[in-house]
């Protein structure tokens, strides 16, 4: 229905918001009265009452008297009998909406109020600026619309060979991971079905080591874990419930569909993940990533329950992920990093099982520099495929070996290996080259005179050779950050607009403290570098950063060295070639993992 709405700014000057809204108002098919400024409440009322209006909304922006003026027009309204027939909204600098609610008025709005919100308002409905009006928000995939053809035929060939040889090499391998997964598969269908599943369990706990070998032996748990209450669980449920009421605040992307912008959890602390969480959706994160605990990477086996961690990450249990999932708005898209340690297959299985959306692997990555032995996680990281695959989960191959300074040509090589063998499996990978100031970039000296160009070179390189989702990320712009939460935030942001500028899918971002590891993750950290991102996203929009002719130089030598590293690894294997430092060497900073030597085992056919 029309509206009639009188606007007037309850300041000497300052009109430009109420003008703003009144144009917005006009073009929605409302009737407007816009006053000038410098008005004394009298006049405000009587042409309120005068023109007949439905709605009036005032503006502050002045610091001073703000209560003393916004209190004289309420009474004033009131004494005049507007106040009982007229909705009276205020906004502007000065306006916090808590002042505007103990004042009396019915809407109050703060910095950063759209013309949308304000429309809403004065129509009377709720508003989220993140779905648009009448719109709702859904969860978007990644990998729509790529065919992941080849654009380098000699690449592809290369990959072919070296896969061919890997499917022929893992085909009569398996490990106590595997095993593991297959068991957990069955204790879940078991018990969903009302059976008992103790015969079950105590099969997957003589597959296990350390803490998980004692939690299926005598029950405890370790020092640092314990189990959450049924009471702060109800409590947790309650909080979900209000949060979801208010919905998302932002559009990060001001209406544009990419890039998704993702960011990682891992406080040890279920609760305080899933505030986290609802904070992230708040301020319109399009996903969140699961990071579990470091010592997971090192032990056979996963624990049971809902559970909280006193240290780095949040522990994966089939209840604990369950739990996040279930907390999640529906849009909000799920990873559960599964890229490298002892338990891989049965990772990505438990996320298939949750319902989560992705999943991370990287045989690479894992065993050059996450500690796993590479043929261990090349057997684990086949068969996490082969779950990926059947749950329907895309999942993303993170090149962080550049962090240990593998150089990118190497580290990408072995990231097309993994995704090719993904492929292979009727899975759907996602490219994770890393942006940041590695270890190549540092000793070459290729961002010494900017930022742009290596970055940039990286996204050109794979777009040549396939037809692939990319997603910067783990997070960008590591590596740049330092312990100023301002220069973290800025950085992560520039890194973000430059993702959005080179046309990726996605792009994953880390708070400001998180970033450089400077101790707690605090929610302050997460809304700074979502701000942050959201303002250079803003900022930029659809015009692009260029890069110098300096990046389709690097681009082209990225694409030389992956052709001349495929071809070595042709000759040796691909998991020998982990070994004999094809994919990197102890010079670039990698080497073997250990965790797992010697637990792959051989038989005429794996089976699940």
């Amino acid at each position: 229905m029309t509206k009639r709405v009188l606007l007037a700014p309850i300041d000497p000057v300052h009109d430009v918001g109420l003008k703003m809204i009144n144009r917005g108002l006009k073009e929605a098919g409302h009737e407007t009265v816009l006053l000038p400024p410098d008005l004394p409440p009298e006049e405000i009322v009587e042409a309120a009452i005068r023109e007949n209006v439905d709605c009036v909304l005032l503006s502050r922006t002045l610091g001073y008297d703000v209560a003393e003026h916004t209190a004289r027009f309420v009474d004033i309204a009131e004494a005049a009998g507007l106040r009982q027939k007229v909705k009276l909204g205020i906004g502007g600098m000065a306006i916090r909406p808590e002042l505007g609610a103990e004042m009396g008025f019915d809407g109050a709005f703060g910095p950063g109020t759209t013309v949308a919100q304000a429309i809403a308002f004065v129509e009377g409905r709720p508003f989220h600026e993140i779905t648009g009006i009448g719109a709702e928000r859904t969860r978007p995939d990644i990998t729509e619309g790529f065919t992941y053809s080849y654009r380098h035929p000699e690449i592809e060939r290369l990959l072919d060979k070296l896969v061919d040889q890997f499917m022929e090499w893992v085909a009569d391998r398996s490990s106590p991971a595997v095993q593991r997964a297959a068991l957990r598969k069955q204790i879940l269908e078991t018990e969903r079905n009302g059976g008992n599943a103790t015969e079950l369990r105590q099969q997957y706990g003589k597959l296990c080591t350390g803490a998980a070998a004692a939690y299926y032996t005598n029950g405890s748990l370790p020092d640092v874990v314990r189990t959450i209450s049924d009471r702060e669980l109800d409590l947790l449920d309650e909080y979900c419930k209000s949060a979801d009421k208010n919905g998302p605040s932002k559009d990060i992307r001001r209406g544009a569909k990419k890039p998704l912008v993702f960011t990682q959890y891992g406080t040890g602390c279920l609760v305080t993940d899933i505030a986290h969480v609802k904070l992230l959706e708040a301020w319109a994160a399009d996903g969140v990533v699961h990071f579990d605990p470091s010592w997971g990477a090192r032990t056979e086996g996963f624990l049971e329950g809902v559970l909280s961690h006193k240290g780095d990450g949040t522990i994966i249990t089939a209840e604990n992920l369950a739990k996040i999932s279930q907390s999640l708005q529906k849009h909000t898209l799920f990873q559960v990093r599964a890229h490298r340690g002892l338990n891989t297959p049965e990772t990505v299985m438990l996320a298939g099982e949750v319902g989560a959306h992705l999943t991370k692997i990287n045989i690479n990555y894992g065993s050059l520099a996450g500690g796993t032995d590479p043929e261990r996680l090349a057997v684990d990281g086949y068969h996490a495929m082969r779950y990926a695959a059947e749950y329907g989960l895309p999942f993303d191959v993170v090149t962080n070996e550049e962090l240990a300074g593998v150089p990118a040509h190497k580290a990408f090589a072995g990231m097309l290996v993994t995704a090719h063998i993904g492929r292979r499996l009727g899975g759907r990978p996602i490219l994770q080259p890393l942006f940041c100031k590695g270890a190549e970039a540092l000793i070459k000296g290729l961002m010494d005179d900017n930022h742009v160009d290596f970055n940039a070179a990286k996204v050109m390189a794979l777009r040549s050779i396939i037809d692939a989702p990319i997603w910067p990320g783990a997070p960008v712009g590591f590596m740049t950050h330092t312990e100023d939460r301002v220069q973290s935030a800025m950085t992560t942001a520039l890194h973000a607009a430059l993702g959005a500028a080179v046309g990726v899918e996605a792009v994953s971002i880390a708070s400001t403290d998180e970033a450089y590891s400077g101790g707690p993750i605090v929610s302050g950290s997460r809304v700074d570098t979502l701000r942050a991102v959201m303002e250079a996203l803003r900022f930029f929009g659809s015009a692009q950063i260029a890069p110098t002719p300096k990046a389709t130089e690097m681009a082209n030598n990225i694409v030389d060295g992956i052709v001349k590293v495929l071809t070595q690894a042709v000759e040796t294997g691909f998991v020998p070639g982990l070994y004999q430092g094809v994919f990197g060497d102890p010079e670039d900073g990698a080497y073997p993992g250990r965790a797992g030597k010697g637990t792959v085992t051989r038989r005429e056919q794996c089976v699940r």
